[in-house]
C-alpha cells in the first residue's frame, strides 16, 4: 500500500513540474500589478486593518484584540480544511478500506481527528470571548 501512495505522489509531482515548465515568465517593463489590482489590494489591506482596530477597541487591549482577530481567522479558514480532511478520511475509510482493514481504521481515526479539530477551531473564539469579556470583571 505504501508503495502505491509513494508512486502516486511521485507521478503527481512530475505532472506538477511538467505543467510548471510549460509556462515561461519573462521580465518586462510593464507593471506586474495594474492600477485596478493595486487599488483592490490597498482596499483589502485597509479593510483588514480597520477590522483589527475594531477588535482592539472591542476587547480593550492590543493583545486581546489581536488574539481575537487571529482566532476569528482560524475559525473561518478551518472550515474548508476540515471538509477536505473529512473527504480524504472518507476515501481511506470507504474506498481503500474495503479491502484493507488497517486502512479502514486509519480512515476512521483521520475522520475523528478532523471533526474534532474542526469543532475546536469553531468553538475556541467563543470560549476566548466568554473568558475575556466575562472573566475579567
Amino acid at each position: 500500500m505504501n508503495k502505491k501512495v509513494i508512486i502516486l505522489a511521485v507521478i503527481f509531482m512530475i505532472i506538477v513540474i511538467i505543467a510548471g515548465l510549460g509556462k515561461s515568465v519573462y521580465a518586462t517593463n510593464e507593471k506586474a500589478i495594474n492600477e485596478k489590482t493595486e487599488s483592490t489590494l490597498v482596499e483589502l489591506k485597509e479593510k483588514e486593518l480597520s477590522s483589527l482596530e475594531d477588535y482592539k477597541k472591542a476587547y480593550g487591549s492590543d493583545s486581546y484584540g489581536i488574539t481575537a482577530y487571529i482566532l476569528n481567522r482560524v475559525r473561518i479558514f478551518s472550515i474548508p480544511f476540515t471538509i477536505l480532511g473529512i473527504m480524504v478520511a472518507a476515501v481511506y475509510d470507504y474506498i481503500i478500506g474495503v479491502r484493507h482493514l488497517e486502512t479502514k481504521e486509519k480512515g476512521q481515526a483521520l475522520m475523528i481527528m478532523f471533526v474534532t479539530l474542526g469543532i475546536i477551531c469553531q468553538v475556541l473564539p467563543l470560549v476566548f470571548t466568554i473568558v475575556v469579556k466575562f472573566g475579567r470583571e
